[in-house]
């Protein structure tokens, strides 16, 4: 599978900008692209104090008609992101659009920053859905920094960890070192795509890369704007899992098996 990590620079609440300039990637995308990943929020800019239902647009809406629209012009699936309109309510929404159903499955973030809390609400699902033969699993940001996460989506068999991403300075390394972790301990294919450049008062880290099953990287973008085509190899997954499978060796009943000793420690039963 060829995909394309288009790390690029979005603006606060300018969403006709920001679809217009989605747009124009798309097309320049390569024939054999199969999928398209953006960063966070990258059609409507993050949530600030004031600036919530202003910028969020809704799953029918015609931004996310014409995404769909370019999905099975070029025939290639898009992982974008979104402040979501849902009642009363915003979230902090990836999409991943296919040719075949449009918006074929959603992921709302489940951790959110402390700058969007209380501003949206958080999601409380995790998504792993099967196209083309692959499973592929969604996260947004901050969800990277919890093992649990990726763990989760790897016991729904993922394939590939799909991530839109909004890091800003200081902490790129912390989603630097975050990404192989989760490649290397779920035994899956990791794409990251960051926003880069200013806004929401921020300097954001850039730095999308693609990791292998193994924990190797597979290609990397610096701190510009830029596109970055890998082809994934599959079988790379049978490669990792040969010897060895975590998900399968976890002895899961340890944590069952906690008891409070006298002096207040914790023992770990065998």
């Amino acid at each position: 599978m060829q995909i394309e990590l288009i790390q690029a620079e979005s603006h606060e609440g300018e969403i006709k900008r920001n679809l217009d300039k989605a747009l124009d990637y798309l097309r320049r995308c390569d024939p054999q692209t199969e999928l398209a990943i953006f960063p966070e929020t990258f059609l409507t800019g993050f949530s600030e104090q004031g600036h919530i239902h202003d910028r969020a647009l809704r799953l029918d809406g015609p931004e996310v008609a014409s995404l769909a629209a370019v999905s099975r012009e070029r025939d290639m699936a898009i992982a974008i992101g979104m402040l979501e309109q849902l009642g009363d309510d915003v979230f902090n929404t990836t999409l991943f659009i296919t040719p075949e159903d449009g918006v074929a499955w959603y992921y709302r973030k489940t951790h959110l920053w402390f700058s969007e809390r209380g501003q949206v609400r958080a999601g409380d699902r995790l998504v792993c859905g099967s196209w083309r033969g692959k499973r592929i699993g969604l996260l947004i940001c901050y969800d990277i920094e919890f093992p649990e996460t990726a763990r989760a989506l790897a016991s729904m068999e993922c394939d590939l960890l799909v991530v839109t991403n909004g890091n800003m300075d200081p902490y790129g390394p912390v989603h630097r070192f975050a990404a192989h972790a989760r490649a290397f301990e779920n035994q899956l294919f990791f794409a990251m795509t960051n926003r880069c450049g200013y806004g929401a008062g921020c300097r954001f880290a850039g730095e999308s890369a693609a990791i292998a099953p193994d924990g190797q990287l597979l290609g990397a973008l610096g701190r510009e704007e830029g596109v970055l085509k890998i082809t994934l190899d599959f079988s790379r997954l049978d490669e990792a899992r040969g010897q060895y499978r975590y998900l399968e060796d976890r002895r899961m009943i340890l944590n069952e098996k906690i008891k409070h000793h006298a002096n207040g420690q914790r023992w770990w039963l065998l």
